[in-house]
Parts: structure tokens; C-alpha cells; sequence
């Protein structure tokens, strides 16, 4: 069975994301585990700690097959964090949220530390897929849109389910998406 870690799991992509994979063993790093649902806390591994500490970090990483990333903050310093403790625990994939636009010239200063995290990704050597999301919604439907680094961003809004099944699909199939940087969307 496969073991995946959620960094950052007690937010409100997160939790779909955790309802979408199945047949994997899951660990639950969130900075307060008062912020997750009792649900999650009772059916999967919880570790608490804070992505900004390299030892916290590698410590709940370390065991697992897959690092799932769905983080807000100072991502740059974070995904410094993740991408030297996935290294020393010779764990290679990793799945990252970062944002639609991060390419877009001049780039917004909201998007700066997505645009930093999906650099420090890029450039780990690690197996990735990196994923930029155009805004979430709450809807109940799986429709989206891949697009590819380089190509236009296209489509509108998309459903955390949407992406929750995209991402879950990647975790059931890790050889798909590798050193992908991909736009995702309602067609």
C-alpha cells in the first residue's frame, strides 16, 4: 500500500483531496490538528508540525512514498524544507499546489511565493507534478482542463473536487504527470 503525506492538510483543498484518495495509507502534517476534522483525525495518521521547521519536516516525510503539497505562506522557504528532507529520505514524488498565473508578466505580488515554489520545485530533480489551480469553488462535480507550462491558461473557476480526483488519480498512478507544470481548470 502506497504512503502518502499531506503537507498542509487541514485546508479546504486538502480535505477533498484526503476524501478522493483511496487504497493509500495517509499522513495528515497540519501546524494545529484542532483545525482537522475529527473524521480525518480518527481514520488517518496526524502529525503535527510546522512546514517552516526542516525537522519537523523530515521527520513526517521520512517512511512515506509520496508528498502531496498544499501550502500558503512563505512557500519558497517551506518547499527548501520539503525538497532537502524528501532527498535525505530518498523519497522522490512529490504532487505541489501552486497557482494559475505565476507566469503571467508583470506577476502579481500575491503570486510571488507560488511562483517560488513552483521554481524550487522545478529545479529539486525530484519526480514531480506541479499543479496551478485557477480559483476553487465548492461545487459538486469533477469537470476540468489540463493545460501545459508554456501553453495559455485557459477555462474558469474549478471545483476542489475537480482537482481532489486529478490529484487522487496522479497518487493511484504516480508514473503519470512526471516533471509536469500543469494548468488545471473548468473547461
Amino acid at each position: 500500500m502506497k504512503k502518502v503525506i499531506i503537507i498542509g492538510a487541514s485546508g479546504s483543498l486538502a480535505s477533498y483531496v484526503i476524501e478522493a484518495i483511496k487504497g493509500a495509507e495517509l499522513t495528515l502534517f497540519v501546524r494545529n490538528k484542532s483545525r482537522l476534522s475529527p473524521k480525518f483525525a480518527k481514520d488517518h495518521n496526524v502529525v503535527e508540525g510546522d512546514a517552516m521547521k526542516y525537522d519537523n519536516v523530515k521527520n513526517a516525510i521520512n517512511g512515506n512514498d509520496i508528498v502531496y503539497v498544499n501550502l500558503a505562506g512563505n512557500l519558497e522557504a517551506m518547499a527548501n524544507n520539503i525538497v532537502k528532507a524528501m532527498k535525505e529520505c530518498s523519497v522522490k514524488r512529490i504532487i505541489a499546489i501552486s497557482s494559475i498565473g505565476i507566469y503571467e508578466q508583470p506577476l502579481k505580488p500575491v503570486l510571488v511565493p507560488y511562483r517560488k515554489l513552483a521554481d524550487v520545485i522545478e529545479a529539486s530533480g525530484l519526480d514531480y507534478t506541479i499543479l496551478r489551480p485557477d480559483w476553487f469553488t465548492s461545487s459538486n462535480e469533477v469537470d476540468y482542463a489540463i493545460t501545459h507550462k508554456g501553453e495559455p491558461e485557459t477555462g474558469s473557476a474549478i471545483s476542489r473536487k475537480s482537482i481532489a480526483s486529478f490529484v487522487a488519480s496522479i497518487i493511484d498512478n504516480p508514473e503519470l504527470h512526471i516533471n509536469a507544470n500543469l494548468g488545471i481548470s473548468k473547461p
